[in-house]
């Protein structure tokens, strides 16, 4: 399993899809699967720029995993979880329930101008200006932590530039990923 990181608008998703495409894997984004929720709940949280609860994410995140394997995919790429330590100390848990493991973190670095220049570009409802700064404040806090736990349980997390063309962003992260396989 890959995890990818990165502030909002730092392109996870797009890359994620690419990577996907391109090895045969399993794409999973807990934030596309949340945007497509139907629940009220979840639809005024996003609008607000809130996390949804745990629980509820929990949940969406065990149904797609347990599809992606039902479908043999040979692995997954999954990008916007966790979000928080307790759902980082969940997806461990979880992991190890179902002998599955993390080979790869890697963290898109992007600028914040980078950042605003792109969402304003995406236009959905979550990216208005304060929700924008918002997000990105609840980002460095919450997610610089949870990379210090996973390189503290000896995951390998690289930390990428997230600039420049699609295909440039994506050579860089294939690179990454093929090496780790070599070496593995």
């Amino acid at each position: 399993m890959i995890l990818l990181f990165g502030p909002t608008g730092a392109g996870k998703s797009l890359q994620g899809q690419m990577l996907a495409v391109r090895l045969g894997w399993k794409w999973l984004s807990t934030g596309e699967m949340l945007r497509q929720s139907e629940d009220p709940e979840v639809i005024m949280l996003l609008k607000a720029g809130e996390l949804v609860s745990d629980e509820l994410t929990y949940g969406v995140f065990d149904e797609a995993i347990q599809k992606a394997l039902e479908e043999n995919y040979p692995d997954i790429i999954v990008d916007g979880f966790p979000r928080t330590r307790a759902q980082a100390e969940w997806l461990a848990k979880y992991l190890e329930k179902n002998n599955q493991k993390i080979d790869l973190v890697i963290a898109l670095e992007v600028p914040e101008n980078e950042i605003a220049r792109r969402l304003a570009r995406r236009a959905r409802m979550e990216d208005t200006p304060e929700i924008i700064a918002k997000r990105m404040a609840n980002y460095r806090q919450k997610m610089y932590p949870i990379l210090g736990n996973f390189a503290e349980q000896g995951l390998r997390i690289v930390h990428l530039d997230g600039t420049g063309t699609a295909g440039e962003i994506h050579d860089r992260i294939y690179t990454e990923v093929a090496s780790g396989w070599e070496n593995s």
